[in-house]
């Protein structure tokens, strides 16, 4: 570690270059990370007396013991470099986005002969288009609903070739007019294409035109019911669009950044508009950034919440002026692929804008407060109510699940501070009890979550989704990896009551909670959440195992191999019947056809 000596030096030889800068404490860790046009001036910046510094960066000089610098070509680079790197250390005097999330957006492959609509979260420059993000994906199920009632789209993942020998149940609802068969040509079909890029682009006005003459048209043809379907697409699109239209000045894409502040807490809001549409927004809280600037916040906020696989808007709205906004529109501009603009506008709608987002903060950060405060109240009455010796500031909770002793899982969930720590979630493929044997099943995954292996915190607090019985099969996984000395607790109901209970170690009679109180809300909050994770593991193996084909058996055949023999051939006995040398045309070598032949013998016979 460097002695003042060694920092003074490193100050006095400081490079007159754009880079980033590191601040290490005593002990090495990381405090800070930074960026610089010129690494020199920026740096001594710090350590000049009379300067008047703000509280945190007092603090963070006095904690300073070592510093270490890495040139770059440009400010630009340097940006880049410093977001990836706080994103990876997550210094403690950085503001730290406290999300990792990939957020969702629909793709719509227009260069496809039939493209189809599809989820995902990473954006790709392979020539489709990309809307979005939809967060919450509440949001984004919402604007689907509406797609699949308003827009005949085909949803399936077929191959559409026009060849289909019949429709399905979504034709005869009407909900796709069945390219597959032939029934629809690929001109109608794009021009449905067209209308679902008008709505989802925000042009409603060239989409409703559209549907109305379609209606008109129809309705002269004297074709009434293809009119009434039109009418009735129209109307739900008109009420939708009515529901979500926020502005009618313009259709850029625009985020907005909106800032509150009550106390020492601060809350960021960012609202995606799209077409003039507002199509989602994220939030983001720190209940102690009191020394934290806007221009600070702001900055952190763009920089991480950016440096994702997602698109940046055209326009950028923000509450404050940034001294390097040039550097951050030429980083977006890249990322976007054409210009993006940053601008703190103080007049007209896009002012406006900036306003509504402000005030979605303002409700943000008094709401988080008020859970705050209901969640101190919580883990201050379960404290009392078990006699844990310190506040839970950490609970883990299990739960069990399996059908009829099947495919039986258990689910890990997490509680810190107040929220639920998804990072921190496991779920576990029960491997040693065979039926359903839930008592055994909780001593495994109690044991493996707390043995050597697993390095995550220790809990302040463990929670079984059962009672004594569970409750006892969880002590001893505890006692067998020898951390006998962690609080636990279970929870359960007594058959045909209501009331919640809490079962102890070593006390016969549980504890009867108080059904309005905060202490039973968050353990009720912590085993529904536990519950839910499990079940949910629990029916994608389900699922996973009822479409199982003995082709995944095969080793050489994986699933994109599976998949283009399914498509070839239509089904696994065109497979089984199709001669060697076929198999070995489609791409198989000789060890994989014998081996699929064996796998595949009672549908060839």
């Amino acid at each position: 570690m460097a002695t003042s000596q060694d920092l003074q030096s490193k100050l006095d030889h400081l490079p007159d270059l754009p880079g980033v800068y590191l601040f290490r404490d005593a002990q090495s860790e990381l405090l800070y990370i930074g960026k610089a046009s010129v690494l020199s001036n920026r740096v001594r910046s710090y350590f000049q007396k009379g300067t008047d510094h703000s509280p945190k960066n007092i603090v963070l000089v006095s904690h300073i013991a070592d510093l270490e610098t890495i040139v770059t070509r440009s400010e630009l680079e340097a940006l880049i470099l410093e977001s990836n790197l706080i994103k990876q250390h997550r210094p403690r005097f950085n503001v730290v986005l406290r999300d990792d999330k990939q957020y969702p957006y629909l793709r719509l492959p227009i260069k496809e002969d039939f493209p189809r609509l599809s989820i995902v979260r990473r954006v790709h420059k392979d020539g489709a288009l990309y809307y979005g993000p939809y967060t919450p994906a509440g949001a984004l199920r919402e604007t689907l609903k509406v797609i699949k009632k308003s827009f005949p789209l085909a949803t399936c993942t077929i191959d559409i070739n026009g060849k289909a020998e019949r429709a399905c149940i979504e034709f005869e609802i009407k909900r796709c007019m069945a390219p597959c068969t032939g029934n629809q040509s690929k001109e109608d079909y794009h021009h449905i294409v067209a209308q679902v890029r008008q709505f989802l682009e925000g042009r409603d006005h060239e989409l409703l035109d559209d549907l109305r003459a379609q209606m008109e048209l129809a309705a002269e043809r004297e074709e009434f019911e293809e009119a009434a379907r039109l009418r009735d697409r129209l109307f739900n699109i008109e009420r939708t669009l009515e529901k979500q239209r926020i502005t009618q000045t313009t259709t850029t894409d625009q985020d907005v950044i909106g800032l509150a502040r009550q106390g020492t807490a601060v809350d960021l809001q960012i609202l995606f508009v799209r077409g003039g549409l507002l199509i989602g927004r994220k939030d983001f809280f720190w209940p102690h950034s009191a020394d934290a600037v806007d221009e600070e916040l702001v900055r952190s906020a763009i920089e991480q919440f950016y440096n994702k696989d997602g698109q940046p808007p055209k326009e950028l709205l923000i509450p404050t002026e940034l001294d390097d906004a040039t550097v951050i529109e030429e980083w977006l501009s890249g990322k976007r692929g054409n210009a993006v603009r940053v601008m703190a506008p103080e007049r007209g709608v896009k002012h406006q804008l900036l306003l509504l987002a402000e005030e979605n903060a303002a409700a943000a950060v008094a709401n988080h407060l008020r859970d705050e405060e209901v969640g101190r109240q919580a883990v201050e009455e379960l404290k009392r109510l078990i006699r844990l010796d310190v506040l839970p500031r950490r609970i883990e909770g299990f739960d069990i699940s399996n059908t009829m002793g099947n495919q039986s899982v258990a689910s890990m969930v997490v509680w810190e501070d107040g929220q639920m720590k998804k990072a921190d979630y496991r779920r576990f493929t029960i491997q040693t009890v065979i039926g359903a044997n839930d008592f055994a099943s909780m001593q495994e995954v109690v044991m493996r979550r707390y043995g050597d292996s697993e390095h995550l915190a220790r809990p302040d607090l463990i929670l079984i989704d059962g009672g004594l019985g569970q409750l006892a099969a969880a002590m001893e996984g505890l006692k067998q990896v020898g951390h006998q000395n962690l609080a636990i607790m279970g929870l359960a109901k007594a058959r045909g009551e209501k009331e919640e209970r809490i079962f102890l170690p070593g006390r016969k009679n549980p504890i009867l909670l108080r059904a309005n109180s905060p202490a039973t809300h968050l353990v009720q909050r912590i085993r529904d959440e536990a519950h839910r994770f499990a079940i949910t593991f629990h029916r994608k193996l389900r699922s996973k195992s009822l479409l199982a084909s003995p082709l995944d058996r095969v080793r050489g055949i994986g699933e994109a191999t599976r998949t283009r023999l399914l498509k070839q051939y239509g089904s696994l006995a065109n497979i089984a019947a199709a001669t060697d040398d076929e198999l070995t045309a489609a791409g198989l070598d000789a060890k994989t056809v014998a081996a699929m032949r064996k796998s595949l013998a009672s549908l060839a016979s």
